[in-house]
């Protein structure tokens, strides 16, 4: 890869990101007459500059993806004015180059006993993820009860593929609109991490041009965690199953977690157990 072809990148997403968070915030939220002309929705990016106590051509170098030096001070009152919550204040930070905290690690490869763990989980779904959503490990009840991935090619096995371009994906959540908009949020923060990196780059292009939602909501530059929360996914052989996805974070393996999907009622939890065990 070229010499700063990553700095590049990061620049440029944190443009489209600032100019995105710019741009939602109604000027008389902040103060400013919504009187006049505007030829772009929201605030422009000298009332941001005045409000967050900084020069106009230095703020609109920023936004414009220049090679510029921004200290942690600068960036905590910009996220001020732009109103940034924590996640967002964190993907700001992380495309700026400047760390929150400890380097997060990576693996490449799990231990014998995470399978394990997932296994003496059933009949409870339970899998394992990286931030990419590639699905790393999974157990039997998984496969019986939200898709069967084990049929699936290694190569198709992330989340976000199979939720927006294969046809492969078979499980319907009934709040699934939500459930995607969180995921493309999710992602996108994850991917501060990996600008430039050719796996992300691949991943991220291919859902573009395969599938038009995915591209409708990337175009949000919508931040967010993985959250803990209830889903209702409509079973064929069963019908509905209210489950809780509870996030355990395997720590000491870098960015990786397993979902762990737990009923929220006494009959989900004899139809997983009719799913699981027949």
């Amino acid at each position: 890869m070229p010499a700063g072809t990553d700095k590049d990148e990061r620049r440029r997403a944190m443009s489209a990101f600032l100019r995105s968070r710019r741009e939602r915030i109604q000027p008389e939220e902040v103060g400013f007459a919504p009187g006049g002309r505007r030829r772009t929705p929201g605030l422009r990016r000298e009332e941001v500059a005045q409000l967050a106590g900084v020069g106009v051509t230095w703020y609109t170098w920023l936004e414009q993806g220049r090679d510029i030096n921004v200290s942690a001070q600068v960036l905590e009152a910009i996220s001020r004015t732009l109103r940034l919550d924590r996640l967002e204040r964190n993907h700001l930070y992380t495309l700026a180059g400047l760390v929150l905290g400890p380097a997060k690690g990576d693996c490449a490869s799990l231990p014998g006993s995470v399978q394990k763990m997932l296994d003496q989980l059933s009949p409870y779904p339970a899998q394992v993820l990286n931030s990419r959503y590639d699905v790393l490990a999974f157990n039997d009840a998984y496969c019986k009860v939200i898709i069967d991935i084990d049929a699936i090619p290694i190569e198709e096995r992330n989340l976000l593929w199979l939720t927006f371009a294969s046809k492969e994906w078979r499980c319907a959540f009934a709040d699934s609109d939500s459930i995607k908009l969180h995921m493309v949020a999710a992602y996108r923060a994850a991917s501060a991490d990996h600008l430039g990196e050719p796996s992300w780059q691949d991943l991220t292009g291919r859902l573009l041009a395969s599938s038009p939602l995915f591209a409708e909501l990337w175009e949000r530059y919508d931040v967010a965690a993985p959250s803990s929360k209830v889903k209702v996914l409509n079973n064929e052989r069963v019908g509905l199953l209210r489950m809780e996805a509870v996030n355990l974070w395997l720590s000491q393996l870098g960015q990786l977690r397993s979902t762990v999907y737990t009923p929220v009622d006494e009959e989900t939890e004899a139809k997983l157990r009719l799913l699981v065990d027949g």
